[in-house]
């Protein structure tokens, strides 16, 4: 009861905040919205209970791509899904719109004071420094790499299916991306061996591949409110709270930091040393290294930044890639004209490779595949592995629209005053499925509409690839994005050319669980974590 004493007490003030700000600010309170289901916790339930994406959908169906919601006691919320509103938050107003302080304290628990929690000249610093390492050639070099974590996962599936007795087994699609792309992380970023492809009981590897199931997944209603307070209680009670304070999900997040601290430092005293020696490596943090040697402040990170970059690098450069794939996967599963129609592109592309003399693919050859781009952008369109983002307006600003709406008063607007402090979620889900972009057909998957002229429209510019918001956009674009582009198309390549990937009873009832990311689980099998079984065979090795 102790415990909850400091949070009851917040709560009371936050309650005296909002009433207070209800009469000092201006109001959004006529926009269209559903009502509360509570004063506590407002919509929040509904919204990080639900499927991800689904109240998304359901909200913009019925209200608009500006919904008016609910935060806790009484705090008027934005949920925006509108083209124009969305390119003036991520590209035009850049820092005026930065990361919730909720949202910030989640990021210091779950990767440390790195370039996620940061904002303004952190924030600017941080990608300044980090941006060379994920330039276009940077990250080209290392398709090799990633072509030959794909053939080792490949080569895993086919000692399998040869000694199946029957044609086919089932594999958790998700558990063998998961390894294979945190191995190939590994390697790429730190030039550090996970071997999680040959079971191997790494510590840092097991630690980051429950991370997220077990920290976020269905927060109750409890877990919510504590977010929600964190960012109002005192900087010891916040630290006390993240360290020590018994919570079995806040477990998670304690032991992967321990963990990668751990290895971190080690990484870094070694990379150090052979920079020294003249013997630096070609991998992330070597290149971080490298740039931090320099006596220019703005240039410099602290040990503890670099150590919270290497947590983040784990988390982006895996989870979401390996969460990517699986639901590619299942795309082709569902679709055999589609799987086929992509095995045919890579194997005619596989003759030509060897025609000039080749073994490996290379980006440009991957460029040269219209079929795997418009699937790779279908799929990432489809799939945003980070479906929302979280902001709050740092100044009194203007919400420009793509097109007038009606308020519940019914007068007609054309842009939103937005007050400082107003919190918005920016929908991911909404805009990559908003039908004056992708057509009326936008909850359908089709790759054929990145093949059709004049099927994707580009009134306004958000994202960094195919326009989509799954990278997000502006001053805060993933900055790995072009890394996770190439990792994508070099194990699609490599697996659909091998293998068949079926449906499975199971598969059919597939969910979109939210904890941070869109994660795949069996409904009625949330015990057994992210998991996706699909039926996979040898592809036939000549086709018509």
């Amino acid at each position: 009861m102790a415990f909850a004493a400091p949070f009851v007490a917040v709560a009371l003030l936050v309650v005296l905040y909002q009433i207070y700000r209800r009469f000092t600010r201006t109001t959004i309170s006529d926009l269209p919205g559903p009502e509360p289901e509570s004063f506590i916790l407002g919509n929040l339930r509904q919204y990080f209970q639900s499927q991800a994406g689904d109240i998304d959908f359901e909200w913009q169906e019925a209200y608009g791509d500006v919904v008016r919601f609910k935060g806790p006691f009484g705090e008027d919320r934005l949920l925006i899904s509108d083209p124009k509103a969305l390119q003036y938050i991520f590209q035009t107003a850049g820092y005026r719109f930065g990361k919730q302080a909720e949202r910030r304290e989640i990021a210091i628990m779950l990767s440390g004071r790195g370039i996620v929690w940061s904002d303004g000249d952190d924030h600017k610093r941080h990608r300044r420094i980090m941006n060379p390492a994920f330039g276009g050639k940077e990250t080209k070099a290392f398709v090799p790499l990633f072509s030959a974590y794909a053939a080792k996962l490949g080569n895993k599936w086919k000692d399998v299916l040869v000694a199946s007795p029957k044609e086919g087994s089932v594999f958790n699609v998700s558990d063998w991306f998961s390894r294979a792309t945190l191995d190939a992380m590994g390697v790429a970023a730190f030039d550090y061996q996970f071997d999680l492809l040959e079971n191997a009981n790494n510590e840092l590897g097991i630690a980051y591949s429950k991370l997220l199931v077990g920290a976020f997944l269905y927060p109750s209603k409890a877990e919510l409110l504590r977010q929600t307070l964190m960012p109002y209680l005192p900087k010891f009670l916040r630290s006390y709270i993240g360290t020590s304070a018994p919570n079995h999900r806040l477990q998670y997040l304690r032991n992967a930091a321990k963990v990668a601290t751990r290895v971190a430092k080690d990484l870094i005293y070694s990379k150090t040393e052979a920079l020294s020696l003249g013997k630096g490596a070609r991998d992330v943090m070597s290149l971080l290294v490298n740039a931090n040697a320099s006596e220019e402040p703005k240039t410099r990170m602290s040990e503890e930044e670099m150590i919270a970059q290497m947590r983040t690098l784990l988390l982006a450069g895996f989870e979401t890639t390996a969460t990517s794939l699986t639901w590619s996967v299942l795309e082709l599963a569902r679709h055999t004209a589609v799987q086929d129609k992509l095995r045919k592109e890579i194997r005619a592309k596989q003759r030509e490779i060897k025609a000039r003399g080749d073994s490996e693919f290379t980006s440009s050859d991957f460029e040269a595949m219209p079929y795997l781009t418009a699937f790779l952008k279908e799929s990432l369109r489809f799939y945003p592995t980070v479906f929302n983002a979280f902001r709050e307006a740092a100044v009194n600003d203007v919400l420009p629209l793509s097109k007038p709406i009606t308020t519940r008063s019914g007068k007609v607007i054309n842009e939103i005053p937005v007050p400082k402090g107003l919190k918005i979620i920016p929908s991911i889900n909404g805009y990559n499925r908003h039908k004056s972009l992708f057509g009326q057909d936008s909850h359908i998957f089709d790759p054929e509409r990145w093949l059709t002229p004049g099927r994707v429209e580009k009134p306004v510019n958000v994202g960094v690839y195919g326009n989509l918001l799954t990278f997000a956009g502006g001053i805060r674009s993933c900055i790995g994005w072009r890394f996770a582009v190439l990792e994508l198309q070099t194990f699609l390549v490599e697996l659909v050319a091998d293998f068949e990937f079926s449906l499975t009873p199971e598969a059919q009832r597939v969910r979109r669980e939210s904890c941070l990311v869109m994660t795949p689980m069996i409904e009625g099998q949330a015990e057994k974590g992210a998991q996706l079984p699909l039926l996979v065979k040898l592809a036939p090795q000549e086709e018509d």
